[in-house]
C-alpha cells in the first residue's frame, strides 16, 4: 500500500470545484428523485438505481478523489468514517481494504471472466416477464398496467424459450417462470454465468464501482450510473409493463421488429459497458497489488 509520502494533496482552491462539479452532475438525477420522494410518489424506472442499489443520494453527489489524493482542510471528509485526517490533510483509510480483500478478489475474477465472454443476443429482456408469469397480482410495479394484460403475457412467456443468465434477474422470477429458464441460477454458479450482453449485468457496474469508493475518483459512479440509467430503461421499454404515460415507448420483444431492436440496443449498452468494465477491473487489480505489495 502506498504511503502518505506518494499521496498528491489537494488545498480547497483545487478540489473545491471538481467536488462542485460532481455534485452539479448528480443532482441531474437527485434532485427528481428527492423531490418526488418528498411528494410521495415514484418514477417505476428513475428510481430503481436509488431503490435497488445501496448509494444513496448525498452519497452518490459527494465526491471522492480517490486513493492517492489528499484533501487539504475538508471538513465534510474529515468527518467521514471512511477517511483518516492527519495535521489537516484528509486522506482515504487505506487500512480498510484488508478488510474486503476476498471480496476484491471475487470481484476482479467476475470482471475478469465477464469481459472474456462473448455477449449473448437471445434473451429478449423476457426476465421482467418472467417475473409476473402466472402471477400478475404480485407485480413488482403495482399500479403500473401490463401493456398486454395477464393472459398475453403469459402467452409471451409460453412462446419463448427463456435465456436468463443473470442470478439476481432470475431470484425474482415467479416459481413457475424459474421453472422456465433453462439453468437454475444461484450465487454460487455466478462466475460461470455473467457475460457482458446482459443489461443487469451492465447495470451492476454501477453497483461495483459504488462499493469501491472511496478508494476511486468519483468520476467513475456516475460514469457507470449514468449508463446503469440508460440500460434501466431499454430494460423497462422491453417489459411487459405499459410505461407510455412516463414518456417511455414500448420496445415490443414480442414482434420480430421489437426483437431486433431490443438486441441493437444490448449492442450499443455492451459497447459502452466495455471500457468502464475494464477500468474497474484495472482499479481492483491495482488496490490487490497494492495491498500485497504492503504485506511483504
Amino acid at each position: 500500500m502506498r504511503t502518505e509520502s506518494t499521496t498528491r494533496l489537494l488545498g480547497p482552491e483545487a478540489w473545491g470545484p471538481l467536488a462542485a462539479a460532481h455534485r452539479a452532475r448528480a443532482q441531474r438525477w437527485t434532485v427528481p428523485h428527492l423531490e418526488r420522494r418528498h411528494q410521495g410518489v415514484s418514477h417505476p424506472v428513475e428510481d430503481f438505481l436509488f431503490q435497488y442499489y445501496n448509494l444513496s443520494p448525498g452519497a452518490l453527489e459527494r465526491w471522492h478523489p480517490g486513493r492517492h489524493v489528499g484533501l487539504v482542510d475538508s471538513a465534510e471528509h474529515a468527518a467521514l468514517g471512511a477517511y483518516v485526517t492527519i495535521d489537516g490533510v484528509s486522506r482515504a483509510d487505506l487500512t480498510r481494504v484488508e478488510r474486503r480483500l476476498s471480496g476484491l478478489r471475487w470481484t476482479a475474477e467476475l470482471l475478469r471472466r465477464t469481459a472474456e465472454r462473448p455477449g449473448r443476443w437471445g434473451c429478449f429482456g423476457l426476465h421482467e416477464w418472467a417475473m409476473v408469469y402466472r402471477q400478475p397480482a404480485e407485480r413488482r410495479h403495482d399500479g403500473v398496467p401490463l401493456r398486454l394484460g395477464a393472459a398475453g403475457t403469459d402467452e409471451v412467456v409460453r412462446s419463448h424459450q427463456l435465456a436468463c443468465t443473470h442470478v439476481d434477474a432470475f431470484r425474482f422470477f415467479t416459481p413457475e417462470g424459474a421453472e422456465r429458464n433453462p439453468v437454475r441460477l444461484t450465487r454460487e454458479v455466478q462466475l460461470e454465468h455473467e457475460q457482458p450482453g446482459c443489461l443487469h449485468v451492465t447495470m451492476d457496474l454501477y453497483r461495483t464501482s459504488s462499493r469501491l469508493l472511496p478508494f476511486v475518483e468519483s468520476s467513475i459512479v456516475l460514469d457507470t450510473f449514468e449508463l446503469a440509467c440508460d440500460a434501466r430503461q431499454i430494460d423497462m421499454r422491453a417489459s411487459p409493463y405499459d410505461l407510455r404515460e412516463f414518456g417511455l415507448d414500448p420496445i415490443a420483444v414480442e414482434t420480430p421488429e421489437g426483437k431486433a431492436t431490443y438486441v441493437r440496443e444490448q449492442r450499443r449498452l455492451a459497447e459502452l459497458a466495455a471500457p468502464l468494465r475494464q477500468r474497474l477491473l484495472e482499479h481492483v487489480t491495482d488496490l490487490l497489488t497494492e495491498s500485497d505489495s504492503a504485506s511483504h
